[in-house]
């Protein structure tokens, strides 16, 4: 039994060696590295006791041990708001349109600027850096350029559109409940598709350049080299990817739909989870502690499917995060 006991002390003690004589070697990247896990510590886990707030009637002007605890009060308020169903119809339906229209346009886009060859190279750095500037773009320009786009009055679309014949009579586009997901999807893929692009554009470079050269002479053109090559050979990415983008199926959005959707027209289907937890939450005395339990139930449910679509990525033989 001794001898058992000290072969597994032993055993402890091996990979604590190990580690600190690592952490001796690389010293300076430690010390480097030292003021970012401070931040995060400070303001990603420091804050996480207010989630305790959820299960509060909190009053900012309570101490902790003062508040009145409430149990499950405030997830049942939310639960049970008439409203609630209804923006979560929104804000998933939002959130699968971006999802499926940013994935497909950002390899899209990525394939065609990988097929540019050399001798395009300065039209190929154009087309990245036009494509990338939206990105930085603030979502107040965004969402105005937008409103302006799609104008009853002088917006150019309508002119377009009445030019070519295509409508006889201007369409109120924002005015239309039926367009407004779509605007936001486009809008979302106008925005951030050049920048999503970039991941995937470093991924086909690791691609080995014979494979392309092997299915050349096997008859392949671009468009079956496309397929063949590039899209297997970035299949891991795009399974990553897509599995860290669904742990955010509940995160819409706020800005846009609360800047174009701010009109009564649009209201039914513009409003997300975020904007009704605003409008409920801080217009009632309980406001700090509704918002949390919103909070909470997003974090949870977003972990939930992270994991889930983790293991099912697993469980079919691709890549996963763990």
């Amino acid at each position: 039994m001794i001898t058992n006991l000290a072969t597994s002390k032993a055993t402890t003690e091996k990979p604590r060696k190990e580690f600190f004589s690592q952490v001796k070697k690389q010293k300076e990247l430690v010390l480097i590295s030292l003021p970012f896990f401070v931040y995060f510590f400070i303001f990603n886990y420091m804050p996480l006791w207010g989630l305790t707030m959820a299960f509060q009637n909190y009053k900012p002007q309570l101490s902790f041990f003062e508040q009145e605890w409430v149990g499950f009060k405030h997830f049942q308020n939310l639960f049970t708001d008439p409203d609630f169903y209804r923006v979560m119809r929104n804000t998933l339906a939002m959130s699968i349109i971006n999802l499926v229209l940013g994935f497909v346009t950002a390899i899209g886009f990525a394939l065609l600027l990988n097929e540019l060859t050399q001798e395009f190279y300065g039209f190929k750095r154009v087309v990245q850096t036009i494509s990338y500037m939206p990105h930085f773009l603030s979502w107040i320009i965004v969402c105005g350029l937008v409103s302006n786009i799609l104008a009853m009055d002088d917006g150019i679309l309508n002119e377009i559109l009445m030019a070519l014949g295509l409508i006889k009579e201007k369409i109120h586009f924002m005015g239309k409940p039926e367009y407004f997901w779509w605007i936001v999807g486009f809008t979302n893929v106008w925005k951030s598709m050049g920048w999503n692009s970039i991941i995937y554009l470093a991924a086909i470079t690791s691609i080995d350049p014979a494979l392309y050269e092997a299915a050349a002479i096997d008859g392949y053109g671009r468009f079956g080299r496309m397929w063949h090559i590039t899209l297997p050979g970035i299949k891991s990415t795009i399974v990553v990817l897509l599995i860290m983008n669904a742990g955010w199926i509940l995160n819409a959005g706020f800005e846009i739909q609360y800047i174009l959707g701010t009109n009564g027209l649009v209201l039914d289907v513009s409003e997300t989870i975020d904007i009704f937890v605003l409008k409920r939450g801080f217009g009632r005395t309980s406001g700090f502690a509704f918002g949390t339990a919103a909070g909470m139930f997003k974090t949870v449910v977003s972990a939930v499917i992270l994991v889930l679509c983790n293991k099912i990525a697993g469980w079919v033989g691709e890549e996963r995060l763990v």
